[in-house]
């Protein structure tokens, strides 16, 4: 079945810590979560991190990471019941004008993508298992999106790149203050409430 177009929901779509406040006319970014198989996966067609200096210093030439975490949060104490890591590479190529992004420690990358494209690739390789979550047990969909430090920016295809005890550490800490990053969140909401598919991905 398909997901319905607005999930009922007790708590307002947040946006914090946005790198740049949104331009007059544009839309805030809203999480719109699906299952499939045995995970959880979302789509925020309005999160633009491809924006300012991330994006001023892909077309000088020099890649840029971002590391993301989705996480399914109890709606009492806003603990993790489940949540997933991942590291995000991209490149710039000035002549086509199109971004390549590669997945941390894995031999999965895509090229040739405008930006919408590329920034809807990184979500479409993040999942968060859901199995053994009961049906109509409430949570909170929790995405969050942070410029990686220049100094770890270049994972090798193959090679394991960042660790996912070093992930586990800057999702740990407050963001830097002028450290771009971004963070969406809906729910409470339950398994059953999102539209999906079953069988594997």
């Amino acid at each position: 079945m398909e997901p319905p177009a607005l999930f009922p929901t007790r708590r307002a779509w947040l946006v914090a810590a946005l790198a740049a406040p949104l331009q007059p006319g544009a839309r805030e970014p809203r999480l719109v979560p699906r299952w499939k198989g045995d995970a959880l996966l979302v789509s925020a067609a309005d999160l633009h991190f491809l924006d300012g200096k991330p994006l001023e210093r892909l077309k000088n030439g020099a890649p840029v990471s971002f590391d993301f975490q989705l996480s399914l949060l109890a709606v009492a104490d806003r603990s993790n019941l489940r949540r997933t890591f991942e590291r995000f590479t991209f490149s710039y190529d000035l002549w086509e004008e199109k971004f390549s992004v590669v997945r941390r420690g894995v031999m999965r990358q895509a090229s040739r993508l405008g930006a919408e494209a590329a920034q809807a690739w990184c979500l479409e390789n993040l999942a968060v298992p859901v199995a053994g979550l009961a049906p109509d047990r409430k949570f909170i969909v929790r995405l969050e999106v942070r410029l990686a430090d220049s100094r770890d920016a270049r994972p090798v295809l193959g090679e394991p790149g960042l660790s996912l005890t070093g992930l586990v550490e800057i999702f740990s800490r407050p963001s830097r203050g002028r450290e771009p990053n971004w963070a969406l969140e809906t729910g409470p909401l339950r398994l059953d409430e999102i539209g999906g598919q079953t069988g594997g991905k």
